[in-house]
């Protein structure tokens, strides 16, 4: 007797043009993608290319995803293997990631959601094609942890002691004040310029929201986190432009990281509208 068949949903993770992964899909099909067993491939729909894996009803509906997203070692584990296929797909044609988690009833219903956003689809692949994304990170060390100041004397304000006296306590207070704001005032100053430059050779931009102080560190503060859409061979000129700038801008500390697969510019996507989840 056949065993009955495992039910399946359908896992996507990126969109590309209809055809330009055709001579790919072997080498999709060797992705692990989320490790179900199943094969990662393409779907067709009309002029559009979906990258997906069947994955089990039971691992992957609603509540399941809801459980295996609220642990961190298992978020991880997903994220890491959905970037995987999206920048293994992106290394073979123009793809429009598709966020975490989008998973769909059946592959119709892949066909459905891409029909209904096929212009934009089209026009994300327009606008990223021949391009990468580029991200730089911009920093305003803070310095270690001041020395604690003395605690002002016991004695009045303004009358003598063997501590510090109170106003002269708070005037060391307020110039300390001042000269965190003065240098904060610098990096801001510093990562325009930069944001300026980038700009310069970029095609698109995005600012992100800086990470806090639980990415950072305490010994330093986000100032500039912004993603570049960059024409493919301009890496060299951009990384040119970010030595010099650490050159001049020495009161900041400059990162660069990338390429990527085109995420913060990739508007227009499914947004697991109609999706299992």
């Amino acid at each position: 007797m056949t065993p009955p068949e495992t039910p399946t949903l359908t896992y996507a993770f990126a969109v590309c043009r209809g055809g330009d992964l055709t001579a790919a899909a072997e080498r999709l099909a060797e992705l692990p993608g989320l490790g179900t067993g199943a094969p990662v491939r393409t779907l067709a729909a009309g002029p559009l290319t979906a990258v997906v894996q069947d994955v089990p009803t039971a691992g992957y509906d609603e509540e399941a995803l809801r459980r295996r997203l609220s642990d961190g070692a298992e978020l991880e584990r997903c994220a890491r293997a959905h970037h995987a296929v999206i920048t293994a797909t992106s290394a073979l044609a123009p793809a429009v990631p598709l966020p975490l988690a989008t998973v769909y009833r059946d592959d119709g219903r892949v066909r459905e959601a891409l029909g209904e956003r096929e212009t934009s689809f089209l026009t994300v692949l327009d606008r990223i094609a021949g391009r990468a994304e580029w991200g730089v990170k911009v920093y305003a060390p803070t310095g270690p942890p001041p020395t604690p100041e003395p605690a002002p004397d016991a004695a009045p304000a303004d009358g003598p002691g063997p501590g510090i006296s109170g106003r002269a306590y708070l005037d060391r207070v307020r110039t300390r004040q001042r000269s965190r704001e003065q240098r904060h005032t610098l990096a801001l100053r510093a990562a325009e310029r930069v944001d300026t430059v980038v700009q310069g050779l970029a095609v698109a931009a995005r600012r992100l929201r800086p990470h806090g102080v639980e990415v950072t560190g305490r010994h330093r503060t986000h100032v500039l986190n912004a993603a570049y859409l960059l024409d493919l061979g301009r890496e060299r000129e951009l990384r040119a432009a970010l030595a010099s700038l650490r050159r001049d801008e020495t009161d900041v500390q400059i990162e660069l990281s990338g390429p990527w697969a085109p995420y913060s510019f990739a508007d227009g996507g499914l947004a697991n509208d109609g999706a299992a989840p």
